[in-house]
Parts: structure tokens; sequence; C-alpha cells
């Protein structure tokens, strides 16, 4: 299978890995587009692109920009979008709605979405979206097996709107807990602090999925403290409190199962081993790859059928 690749330049997030990960289960031509070049597509393909040497077109942009773009991105052929972001579809967010209106207007690509409750909101909408979990990079993040000399830590963005929720409980959890709240470089400074933090709370609240951040916690062997996003979200990635995750709805749960770990010195060092585990096992850029050429393999819709199904949706109200 022949797919093309398009990602961003400038990213936040160092996602090489997993890139690598994906091109080594399929035949990929990646491209790495600037700014610019994301902001005109259509220049972009008539100068670059032959679509018809290419089984699947694999969309991984700025969605802001994506959207302003509806007209030539319908012409593309064998379309997949592949969206980290989609959750805030379902948020009070200035995308609120907004990835859905977006799909509504390509019905027949598929989406690769990171969480498993938006891949089901987001099929009961009609559309073809394929669950395909976050992981982390493990080259990169590992078990040092150093001293841990922080007790409890994030390490992490707080500033945008989108993580006010994180900000205010965390700042929140520090003023009644000796905490470090932090941020580092990328690469070893940030490997490093990990490997130092025994119990490391994650605060992915109103979000509704797990960020890459809590299995790059559990690969370096840390207890991850996780926000509770439900039982759903945490049965189709395989968490289970207090035996490889600690899950908490609030500063109160979190206060006393902290308690617990604290004078149970065994419990938490078995969750911290089995939380690796997990994370080594199945959540691994390099297996996070092979899921999303999977994923890519089974027929795309045709638009032609589409049509029909779209038709008899809006004849029963749907």
């Amino acid at each position: 299978m022949k797919v093309l690749f398009l990602v961003q330049k400038e990213q936040r997030i160092i996602l090489d890995r997993f890139y690598d990960a994906i091109g080594a289960h399929c035949d990929m031509d990646i491209r790495w587009l600037t700014s610019t070049e994301q902001d005109n597509l259509k220049k972009y393909f008539k100068q670059h692109v032959d679509t018809a040497n290419y089984d699947r077109i694999m969309l991984f942009l700025r969605f802001k920009k994506e959207i302003r773009q509806v007209a030539f991105i319908k012409t593309i052929p064998n379309l997949v979008f592949l969206e980290h972001d989609a959750y805030q579809n379902y948020i009070d967010c200035k995308y609120k709605g907004k990835f859905s209106k977006h799909y509504k207007q390509l019905p027949w690509a598929r989406i690769l979405t990171s969480g498993a409750v938006v891949t089901n909101r987001l099929q009961a909408e009609g559309y073809d979206a394929v669950f395909v979990p976050k992981g982390y990079d493990q080259q990169l993040l590992y078990n040092m097996n150093l001293q841990r000399d922080i007790e409890l830590g994030f390490v992490g963005s707080i500033k945008s709107a989108t993580y006010s929720k994180r900000k205010e409980f965390l700042e929140q959890l520090a003023a009644q807990e000796d905490m470090l709240i932090t941020r580092t470089k990328s690469g070893d400074e940030y490997l490093q602090t990990l490997n130092r933090i025994r119990f490391f709370v994650s605060a992915d609240i109103g979000m509704g999925e797990y960020m890459i951040k809590n299995f790059e916690a559990m690969a370096c062997g840390c207890v991850l403290f996780a926000y509770d996003q439900g039982h759903e979200e945490n049965q189709a990635i395989g968490f289970e409190d207090m035996h490889n995750i600690v899950l908490y709805k609030d500063i109160e749960s979190l206060k006393d199962k902290l308690n617990v770990l604290r004078a149970d010195a065994d419990l938490a060092a078995a969750i911290a081993k089995n939380g690796q585990k997990l994370a080594e096992e199945q959540f691994t850029f390099a297996q996070q790859g092979k899921v999303v050429v999977d994923a890519l393999r089974s027929p795309l819709r045709k638009r032609a059928e589409l049509s029909v199904y779209q038709n008899i949706r809006r004849k029963l109200g749907l």
C-alpha cells in the first residue's frame, strides 16, 4: 500500500519515531509541510503531488488551516485524516462542533481518532472513524531506575486556554501538597525529570481522553494518577484503577488514594510496574505505527454509495 503522508514541519511534539513506525508497515512518502504550504494545499498538490500514485493520502496538519480549504480537500482521493485533537469537538472551546461540521463536508474520508469515546460519537454521527490511541516514543522515554526524589509532580504545559481546567486543578493540589509543577525541554531533560517523580499527576480534565503524557509517565516508571475519563475509555485502553493506574475524580479522591500508597510502598511499586508493562506492551510508537497502517487497509467509502446513505439518513431525520 502506497501512502502519501502530509505532516506539519513545525510541531510542538516530536513525533518522528511515530512517523518512522508508520513507514515501517507501508510504502510511505512523507512530506513535511511548512505553515505557508499548509495555507495553500491546492498549490502544493498542483506543484508536488500526483494523487494517482497513492492508495491513501493521509493528512496530519493544522486543523484551523484544513477547515479553510474544504473545497480543495474534497478533490483529494483516498482521503484519511489522522487527528489527535478531535476531542475538542465535544468540549467547551473554540473548536466545539467544528470537527463534525468539517467531516460532514467530507463524509467519505476515514478519520483516525485518539479517543475511544470520541471515535464512537463520530461513528454515531455517521462518519468512518477508527480508534487509534496515542502512544509514546519508546526510544526516548523509559525507566532508568533512578532514585525518585520528587514525590509528587507534573511536567507539561498549563498555559493555553485548552488546559485551563488542568491548571486550576494542579494549582489547587499544589496548594495542599508538596508538589512540583514544571516544564522541561524535550529529550534528555524530560526523561530525567520523569524518572525522578514517584507519583505523576496527570490532569486531562474535561478532555474526554488520555493525552500522550500519561503513557510517557507510565513508561518511565511513575505511579500515574490520572483524571478518570470513564469506564468506556478505560476499558478500551486497558486502564485498571489501583492495578496499573490510579484514577481520581476530584482532589479528595486523589488525596485519599495518595495516602493509601504513601502507607503501602509495595502496592505503589506494583502499580508502577504494571503501568510500565502496559505502556511498553501496547502503546509504544513502534506498535501504534502498525495500528495506524492496519486502520488504513480496509476499503474506504465510495462517494456514490455515500450519497444514497446520506439520503436515507436525511429522510429518516437523522
